[in-house]
């Protein structure tokens, strides 16, 4: 257990810098978002009411009061969070591929460790996730403070006021990457942590076999993301709902499981039998 910490805690110091100018550019593209968003709707607000003599009610019946809402679908706020989203996908790959063609090919250094193999596989998945989960809260503390400037730029009668918990769930993208629900936040997050053991072991069996590798690597991650969106393949096909929603559910978990287990299972073996030092 204790290796298993070390070598999260290392994996975790070797994307910090990074990691934090994730979280610089997010904190400064959404702040700045917020504050030229509601200039533009005080600047527009000014020249219709006071230069066009616009009454505030005709004013607030064409263009409608603004909201917090408005502000997530402008580029200042989706595009940090696209690129973080792009940056953790690309890192994914690159945790692994790193130690292999960077100096000195560090890989077999971890694979020498006194320690299971596993954990380093393990290490790697939950410096990922707690990334993600890091990036998740930022984001929710982002929100209030957002919420406070807005309100304090724009006027009352010319806002309306919702809560985080409101624009989140308004938001669809939001809402995947902050579910407001137990049982979304285990979808999500445990559909997204199967998807990253299944990467790995798609990685592992590339670097296992080479160039045949490849074509295994792919082929492996192909087949699980089909069985994983078979019931609903077939649900969908048939146009008919022969499961109730949750019995789905409980199917997709039990694939999701099973998917999991078996690419923890299998990458075990590539990295005791197949990846010599």
């Amino acid at each position: 257990m204790k290796s298993y910490l070390k070598l999260t805690s290392f994996e975790l110091s070797r994307f910090f810098k990074l990691y934090l100018v994730l979280i610089a550019i997010t904190i400064i593209s959404q702040i700045i978002g917020v504050i030229v968003y509601s200039n533009r709707y005080l600047n527009e607000m000014n020249k219709v009411i006071y230069e066009e003599q616009m009454p505030k009610a005709e004013f607030l019946e064409v263009y409608g009061r603004s909201s917090l809402f408005d502000l997530t679908q402008t580029l200042w706020f989706l595009g940090p969070i696209a690129l973080c989203v792009v940056a953790l996908i690309f890192y994914v790959f690159f945790i692994w591929y790193r130690d292999w063609f960077g100096k000195n090919t560090f890989i077999y250094r971890l694979l020498m460790l006194p320690t299971a193999r596993i954990n380093v596989f393990f290490a790697k998945a939950t410096s990922i996730f707690l990334m993600v989960l890091g990036l998740i809260a930022l984001q929710i503390v982002l929100l209030f403070i957002e919420n406070m400037i807005y309100q304090w730029m724009v006027p009352n009668e010319f806002r309306t006021d919702m809560a985080v918990s409101q624009v989140i769930q308004n938001f669809r993208y939001l809402n995947i990457i902050i579910p407001t629900t137990i049982t979304k936040l285990i979808l999500s997050y445990g559909v997204g942590f199967m998807a990253v053991f299944i990467i790995f072991t798609g990685i592992l069996l590339e670097r296992s076999y080479r160039w045949k590798g490849i074509f295994l690597g792919i082929g492996y991650c192909a087949i699980a993301a089909a069985v994983f969106v078979l019931p609903i393949i077939i649900q969908e096909l048939l146009q008919k709902n022969y499961l109730y929603l949750v019995e789905l559910i409980i199917i997709e978990v039990i694939l999701g499981l099973f998917l999991a287990a078996c690419s923890i299972w299998l990458s075990s073996f590539l990295l005791k039998h197949r990846i010599t030092v």
